[in-house]
């Protein structure tokens, strides 16, 4: 599988009594796909991953890989901090017929950076499906070191990472040290300028939920090699980016993607709405860039 462009990292819609709301799952992939974007992204942690159980989750994953019919892959969130756990949920989102699995970094146990290498390869060698490991140690409590990240990505399996630890320094070197073919994705729609101008392949984006279009446009251009022109685009999109992070993701684009009109504003607990000046914020930047 060819890891490229911008893959939205979805947010799942729920009803007022915080149920899934599939017709408004359904829009938001037509939607998604209708303006251009390059993949999907269900169940991550934009998706509330954390407060739906498996049933629930495998349930989004299906109706994501239903409504894109192919249109786009679907790269799935299917780790968990136990990896009997992260296998048989990788197992059932591969029934459900997705294109490639996200692993998140265990998290809360912290396991040695041997670990972590046991725990990726256990994935990819019980699961024949490409896989995107995901580093982000602001909320696992611990870094995927770099060696460690290139000796997994000998696995065959293991095909690309959604980087979000925040450090230049270590996605630089990581880029000049992976193996050819493995793709390295920023995990933080802020720093997708910076690298994917050090050789990065896309973005795993939040901000795509509201921008699917501008943000796939935004990839590209930097993938042909115009710098000049998506530099321009950064700076434009960079306060929605910053908006983003008012609150605690997916607080945030949840409201957005609410106040355009296209689902509830409804959260499971313990994650709730942000407060009024907040909201008055976003609702600000939505409308300068003509989104309200």
């Amino acid at each position: 599988m060819k890891f490229e462009g911008v893959y939205t990292a979805m947010v799942t819609p729920l009803s007022t009594d915080g149920e899934i709301d599939e017709k408004a799952l359904r829009a938001l992939v037509d939607f998604q796909i209708d303006e251009g974007i390059d993949g999907l992204l269900p169940m991550g942690t934009t998706g509330e991953s954390p407060t739906l159980d498996h049933d629930e989750h495998i349930r989004v994953i299906e109706i994501v890989v239903e409504q894109a019919a192919g249109r786009v892959p679907v790269v799935a969130g299917a780790g968990s901090n136990s990896t009997r756990e992260a296998i048989n949920l990788t197992r059932r989102a591969q029934k459900a017929g997705i294109d490639a699995s996200l692993q998140v970094a265990p998290y809360y146990n912290k396991p040695s950076q041997e670990g972590f290498y046991r725990h990726f390869t256990a994935i990819a060698d019980a699961v024949d499906l490409p896989m995107m490991i995901y580093n982000i140690p602001g909320r696992t409590g611990k870094n995927i070191e770099n060696p460690t990240m290139v000796r997994m990505a000998e696995h065959t399996n293991i095909q690309a990472v959604k980087e979000a630890s925040g450090s230049i320094p270590q996605i630089m070197n990581l880029i000049a040290e992976k193996p050819e073919g493995f793709a390295v994705l920023s995990g933080d729609d802020n720093l997708g300028f910076p690298i994917m101008c050090l050789g990065g392949k896309g973005i795993v984006s939040v901000a795509s939920n509201i921008i699917p279009g501008r943000m796939s446009r935004f990839a590209a251009s930097l993938l042909e090699g115009d710098l000049e022109g998506a530099r321009k685009e950064f700076y434009h999109l960079l306060p929605l980016f910053r908006a983003m992070f008012f609150d605690t993701n997916p607080i945030p684009v949840k409201y957005a993607v609410s106040a355009m009109g296209m689902m509830n504003e409804s959260y499971r607990l313990p994650l709730c709405s942000m407060n009024d000046e907040n909201k008055g914020k976003v609702d600000d930047i939505l409308r300068d860039l003509g989104l309200l």
